[in-house]
């Protein structure tokens, strides 16, 4: 039995691994290493404060999201398939390494993200 998502380190361990799956995917890397070319060391502690935020409602986070991502979209398209590969690779991450309450928390909030997101930027173009 895995343990849940217990502590920063953990989400440090969640969005490491997750990021590390992200940079190699054929269908969204190309965002992250091309399109935008991420500077990790600033990228990683900031979805750090995100997700200790989304799941320990910490305040650590200060950022809008949406305005990120469409700028992104603005640069390469973002479509349908590029969400669903992002949730997937979630998701995948979260059960590889944990599971329980804030497991499945991280899991569902991620999704809902997405939704808005992609509500916002490909419905509304």
């Amino acid at each position: 039995m895995k343990k849940d998502i217990e502590d920063r380190k953990d989400i440090e361990q969640m969005v490491n691994a997750f990021y590390e799956k992200v940079k190699v995917d054929p269908v969204i890397g190309h965002f992250f290493t091309e399109t935008i070319k991420v500077n990790w060391e600033r990228h990683l502690p900031v979805m750090y404060n995100f997700w200790d935020n989304a799941l320990f409602f910490s305040g650590t986070y200060i950022g809008k999201p949406l305005q990120v991502h469409k700028y992104l979209s603005s640069k390469s398209a973002l479509g349908k398939e590029h969400f669903e590969r992002w949730n997937k690779l979630f998701t995948e991450t979260v059960d590889e390494l944990f599971e329980g309450e804030k497991a499945s928390l991280a899991k569902s909030r991620a999704i809902s993200i997405s939704t808005v997101m992609q509500l916002e930027i490909i419905h509304k173009n």
